[in-house]
């Protein structure tokens, strides 16, 4: 092979070598833009499902108290299931349409009500964002009334009498 030759040999193949790296390069950049492309157009169709899953409750006492946790841990307020749990079934057994007609409350003309027997001016001051303005509706009246107790004891966990 001629000097000629050889040399024209090296210079084809540098060139070939910088195309194969800078297409390479191309092709390794364009890669995350077209894998960044197909997950996005998949995370939100899962954030969505995900969301939904998240969002469905029980219309029972279970799914009431649960609802609640969830709105109160957006919130920052402090609580548990078995402390919430606790307090409904002192206060009210369970049912969200309880009223207390005899206690001091009521002979002022504000009685107790619903699952945490919350009365009109509690409920109104520490109505929670995002709940029912009706504090005979359960996830609404626990939520005030945990807001309540987090304020006053710290948390619903701590009241283990009428509060």
């Amino acid at each position: 092979m001629s000097a000629n030759s050889q040399n024209r040999h090296a210079r084809t193949s540098r060139l070939a070598r910088k195309l194969a790296v800078v297409g390479t390069g191309a092709a390794v950049l364009a890669l995350p833009l077209i894998g960044a492309t197909s997950a996005s157009a998949a995370t939100p169709e899962a954030a969505t499902t995900a969301t939904t899953a998240a969002t469905t409750y029980p219309d029972n006492l279970d799914g009431w108290i649960r609802e609640s946790l969830d709105i109160m841990a957006q919130h920052g307020i402090p609580g548990s299931y078995e402390g919430i749990h606790r307090n409904i079934m002192r206060e009210s057994s369970g049912n969200p349409l309880a009223i207390n007609n005899w206690d001091i409350n009521a002979i002022n003309g504000t009685p107790s009500k619903g699952l945490l027997q919350v009365i009109d001016p509690t409920f109104q001051a520490y109505h929670v964002p995002g709940t029912s303005w009706d504090p005979y509706d359960p996830v609404a009246n626990i939520t005030a009334a945990c807001n309540y107790a987090a304020d006053r004891y710290g948390s619903m966990d701590n009241v283990f009498g009428a509060y």
